[in-house]
C-alpha cells in the first residue's frame, strides 16, 4: 500500500521513515528473456534454460540489472509524492547483488526513506532497499538510489 504525501514539505517530515514491503512480483522466464531483448545480454545463464539446467544455479537467473530495474516500480508501490511537477531517478551510491534471482522466484522490495536534502528547485531523496527473494536467506539487491522531485 502506497503512502502519499503532498509536496516537499511532506516529504521532508518522512526523512528517517520506513516505507514497509512491497507485494510480491514474479521473475518469469518471459520477463528474463524480454529483458536481454532490450539490452542485446543475451548470455546463456539468463536465457537457455536447457543449458542453464547444468550451469551453478540450476536454471536460469535474472540479469543483476534486471532485478535493479525492478526497483522502480516496486517502489512506487510504498510512496507516492504529489504537488510535484517533475520526478526523476538522480542515481545510486552503492549496489550489491548477494544472491541470484532464479526464474520463477518472487521479489519484492523494502526500503527506508534514509535522507531528504534541499537541492535547487527540490528535493533530493535518500533510499536504502532491499529486493528480497521469498524463501532466500540473502536478499537479491541491496541498494541506495537518489531521486529528485521538483516543485
Amino acid at each position: 500500500m502506497s503512502l502519499t504525501v503532498n509536496g516537499l514539505d511532506e516529504l521532508k517530515k518522512l526523512a528517517g521513515s520506513d516505507l514497509g514491503t512491497s507485494e510480491w512480483i514474479e521473475v518469469t522466464q518471459e520477463r528474463i528473456d524480454t529483458f536481454a531483448d532490450a539490452t542485446g545480454d543475451h548470455q546463456w545463464i539468463h536465457v537457455d534454460p536447457e543449458r542453464a539446467k547444468d550451469g551453478p544455479f540450476g536454471t536460469p537467473i535474472a540479469h543483476g540489472y534486471l532485478t535493479l530495474s525492478l526497483f522502480i516500480p516496486l517502489f512506487t508501490e510504498l510512496l507516492d509524492v504529489q504537488g510535484v511537477t517533475t520526478k526523476v531517478n538522480y542515481g545510486l551510491n552503492k549496489v550489491r547483488f548477494p544472491s541470484p534471482v532464479k526464474v520463477g522466484s518472487r521479489i519484492r522490495l523494502t526500503a527506508r526513506l534514509a535522507e531528504v536534502e534541499d537541492v535547487p528547485g527540490g528535493a533530493q531523496i535518500t533510499v536504502d532497499g532491499a529486493i528480497e527473494i521469498e524463501g532466500g536467506a540473502k536478499p537479491a539487491a541491496v541498494l541506495q538510489s537518489l531521486s529528485r522531485f521538483y516543485a
